[in-house]
């Protein structure tokens, strides 16, 4: 069985996991409400995708 010789200090075992992280999100505009949203999603805002309007919004909230 691989058993460990000796213990693996806590910087060299930081060190080896320094690309563990989170990523963020690549947001784009809405090129319609100018507001944030994910690529190739519908915008939540104004229900529109690539120029089109694909979900009707109700202005009712």
């Amino acid at each position: 069985m691989a058993v460990p010789k000796n213990k693996v200090s806590k910087q060299r075992k930081h060190k080896r996991r320094t690309h563990y992280k989170l990523a963020t999100p690549g947001f784009v505009v809405c090129p319609k409400c100018h507001t944030l949203k994910l690529p190739h999603i519908v915008c939540k805002a104004c229900g529109t995708y690539n120029g089109k309007e694909v979900v009707a919004m109700d202005d009712k909230a």
